[in-house]
Order: structure tokens, then sequence, then C-alpha cells
């Protein structure tokens, strides 16, 4: 049985849940420093520090509240929304700095394992947030819907064209 799912609400859920990470080309391959004084090269993101991260996160929830017109009677389902935005981020940061204090150390096999608890963790938080969503959707009005829904499609993270 060959489960599909809409590439459009795959991308939505990927950009919302890891908006802020900014990991370099090679993250699942190695572990970022914690600073770098050396310009990252073209091929590279550049690493960025916790508050970068954060930063980042905090910059996304305000755009997309912006963008859809949050109104105060919306608020609340826009609040749970967000706080699973804000523990998906560190969901995924702990996860991934965990990998790269392990990095220089994995045999192949702890290395696969690595990606899969990845996956598992982003599997979980997707979830979280497409639940949140949902809620937060639901309470949208059609024009917002109709805004959200342009958005999310076109790709709701920091990488949108614009």
């Amino acid at each position: 049985m060959r489960l599909t799912f809409p590439t459009s609400a795959a991308a939505l859920l990927a950009a919302l849940a890891l908006p802020a990470l900014a990991l370099p080309t090679g993250a699942f391959a190695q572990a970022a420093p914690a600073a770098s004084p050396a310009a990252p090269s073209q091929d590279e993101a550049p690493v960025l520090t916790p508050a970068q991260r954060t930063q980042r996160v905090e910059d996304h929830i305000t755009q997309l509240h912006d963008e859809l017109a949050i109104t105060a009677a919306q608020q609340p389902h826009w609040d749970q929304f967000a706080r699973v935005m804000r523990d998906n981020a560190a969901n995924m940061a702990k996860i991934f700095d965990r990998r790269g204090a392990r990095l220089d150390t994995m045999n192949a096999a702890d290395n696969m394992q690595s990606f899969a608890d990845v996956a598992v963790q982003h599997a979980q938080d997707i979830q979280r947030l497409a639940t949140a969503f949902q809620s937060l959707y639901d309470s949208l009005s059609p024009g917002q819907k109709q805004t959200a829904d342009t958005l999310f499609r076109d790709g709701a993270g920091p990488r949108r064209k614009r």
C-alpha cells in the first residue's frame, strides 16, 4: 500500500517545523562548530548561534502572524500553534546537537540510527504542528484561509519566493 501526501502540504509542514535551524549543507554529516571565524563557503549556510536560531523562529512566527492578520479572537489558536513551532525548533536543535557531539565517534550503524532518530523526532513534531495548525485554520475567515493556502502552497519558510 502506497501512502501519498500532497507535495504542498509536505513542504508547508517541513517549512513550518524547521524555520530557524539554518543547518549547514552537511548538517547530517558534520557537527557545527561552536564559533567559526571563517566565512562559510558558497555551498554552506551560515552556522547560527542558539540566540540566532531563536530569533529566526520568532521572526518567522511574527511574519506569519502578520501575513495571516490574526485577530484577537484567533489569538488563542495562534498562541498554541506558535508554541508548537517554538517547541519543534527546540526539539530539532537538541537532536542535531546530540548528533553533532557524537559524530566523530559514530560508526556506520550509529550514524544510520542517528538519521532514524532525527526522522522520528521530525515526524512527531510535524504531527503536533499539523494538529495545532488545523485548530488555527478552522478559526480563520475565508479570506485568511485563502491567504494561508497561498502562503503555504508556495512554501511558508524563510526561502519562500517573495
